[in-house]
């Protein structure tokens, strides 16, 4: 028999004293045995044949009950769980407090643990709640910019002979200089004004250049050896180049879409705009149930745990002196580990399910995000143990869908905000 007592040391932590009589801990006994009879030569046995009398002779009893008590903990501690409804949040700290030994074969096997655990609160009320969200606003400037976007995109790169600047399509040559030393060069490098993609300062010096002329400024290097140390860099302007964009008429409409006139595209535009800025409003809408959720239900959390996830942020930046960012990481830990154990009971109410076709597809499409394989991402998810947390973060992103699918959500001219999972 499992016999378990809980005692509650904080909202989120417990002591958990688990006691396994005789008869109950034997099963696990039967298999050490068999486990290290498998493991052992000794003559006139075959392996996996060896009988118990002759093991605790040649082993030894007690070392046998150490390794069934070893097997056995984590088994006895998941039953454990799921008696208390407990839902851990950490790995446990085990200590035993009383074993099976050679001497005394029928002491009571107890283990007491002490682990963050899920916290009990009230979940508030969360179906039918009232959001109010950013009307939609579409200004002409809007439409110009995305049709510009789009004239951008079937623009050519036209020679000029006048002096760079932002927005310019350049080819430069570099060259860095440390204690008067050359420590690297390039040439014929192509860089867009303003982009941010090369050396700090770049733009301010190649501004007002024009093709054939040479300047120096100081910049830190980035990449290779001496990454973040300072040097005089020299940058020669080759060659200088303006987008230039077609005229926006019904010929180019023709062009770039399907429609026939640019006033039949520009309303595909704006529709479009809409469209995003919708979507816009759906993130808001979420963003606020959730926050609100999270005020009402006065969530405990684990100093403990939260600790653990700052330090190991910090030290991940290397600024674990950095008492300001400190102070900020772990309000937005707290927020994180709210948000999480809010959800967690959203499921858990619903009784929102995964299906293991919605967690391929998920997995498959989160390999974008680590730009591996579909196939490859799975397949280390599930070599690494992580399916469970994958299945756990698409089960909360299945409970806020829920929550914003069963909002009433408007904006704030009145208007119904339609929401489709």
């Amino acid at each position: 028999m499992l016999k378990t007592t809980v005692e509650r040391l904080n909202p989120t932590r417990v002591k958990l004293t688990i006691e396994v009589d005789q008869a109950a801990f034997k099963p696990t006994l039967d298999k050490a045995y068999e486990t290290v009879a498998q493991q052992v030569n000794i003559p006139g046995f075959r392996k996996g044949k060896v009988p118990s009398q002759v093991l605790d002779q040649r082993v030894g009893k007690d070392a046998i009950i150490a390794q069934a008590v070893n097997d056995g903990l984590d088994d006895f501690y998941r039953a454990a769980l799921i008696q208390e409804n407990l839902k851990p949040l950490s790995t446990p700290q085990a200590d035993i407090k009383s074993a099976p030994n050679a001497q005394e074969p029928d002491n009571e096997l107890i283990v007491e643990l002490e682990v963050e655990v899920r916290p009990e609160f009230k979940l508030p009320e969360y179906k039918g709640l009232k959001v109010k969200v950013d009307a939609v606003k579409i200004a002409k400037m809007d439409i110009e910019t995305e049709l510009d976007a789009l004239r951008a995109r079937f623009g050519s790169l036209v020679t000029v002979d006048r002096p760079a600047a932002k927005g310019d399509f350049t080819t430069i040559d570099l060259s860095a200089l440390m204690d008067g030393k050359q420590i690297d060069t390039a040439s014929d490098i192509s860089y867009e004004i303003g982009s941010g993609q090369l050396l700090d300062g770049i733009d301010e010096a190649l501004e007002t250049l024009t093709a054939g002329e040479t300047t120096t400024f100081k910049s830190k290097l980035v990449g290779g050896e001496m990454a973040g140390q300072e040097a005089e860099v020299t940058v020669t302007l080759k060659a200088v180049k303006e987008r230039e964009l077609p005229k926006a008429d019904d010929e180019f409409a023709q062009l770039a879409s399907e429609f026939d006139t640019l006033a039949e595209l520009k309303k595909d535009l704006e529709t479009k705009i809409a469209e995003q800025l919708g979507r816009k409003q759906v993130l808001q809408a979420r963003d606020k149930i959730v926050e609100d959720l999270v005020a009402k239900a006065k969530i405990p959390v684990s100093d403990i745990a939260v600790k653990r996830e700052v330090d190991a942020h910090l030290e991940g930046e290397g600024r674990m002196e950095d008492d300001v960012h400190r102070k900020e990481v772990t309000a937005d830990s707290e927020k994180g580990f709210k948000t999480q154990l809010l959800l967690d009971a959203v499921v858990d109410a619903e009784e929102i399910k995964i299906e293991d076709q919605e967690l391929i597809e998920y997995l498959a499409f989160t390999s974008r995000n680590y730009q591996m394989d579909p196939n490859q991402f799975i397949e280390q998810v599930a070599s690494s143990g992580q399916v469970a947390f994958y299945a756990d973060e698409l089960a909360r992103r299945k409970a806020v869908d829920f929550l914003v699918a069963q909002a009433v959500i408007t904006d704030t001219k009145g208007a119904a905000v339609k929401y489709e999972v």
